[in-house]
């Protein structure tokens, strides 16, 4: 069982930065394809970013590129979800979500583990 906690959300004028954290419980974190999801009122839950256990591999959902960067430290059983230029339209509960294979296609079922998120709200 991995708990993931996400932490940092906050309201934020447009333009403006957050950095999310989502910390695990599990020393294996290490090993598991980590991502992040996001999902507004009303809407479905969709895919942000995901990066491989190594940090070799990252990828992007086409509306957060080139502002949203996503990092990880092993050390520290923590992802990160840095977030710039925000628009309101980002704003939405955040969660990060954890799989113990590779994985980085955008479905939110296929990961193993979630978090209860973190709300981001971005004010115009």
């Amino acid at each position: 069982q991995v708990q993931l906690v996400e932490s940092g959300g906050g309201l934020v004028q447009a333009g403006g930065s957050l950095r999310l954290s989502c910390a695990a419980s599990r020393r294996t974190f290490s090993s598991y394809t980590m991502g992040w999801f996001r999902q507004a009122p009303g809407k479905e839950r969709e895919f942000v970013a995901a990066i491989s256990w190594s940090g070799r591999s990252i990828y992007y959902a086409d509306s957060v590129k080139g502002r949203f960067t996503i990092s990880r430290d092993n050390a520290k059983n923590t992802v990160y979800l840095h977030m710039n230029n925000l628009k309101p339209e980002d704003t939405a509960n955040y969660y990060c979500a954890a799989r113990a294979t590779p994985y980085y296609g955008g479905s939110f079922a296929s990961y193993d583990y979630s978090g209860q998120g973190t709300q981001v709200t971005v004010s115009s």
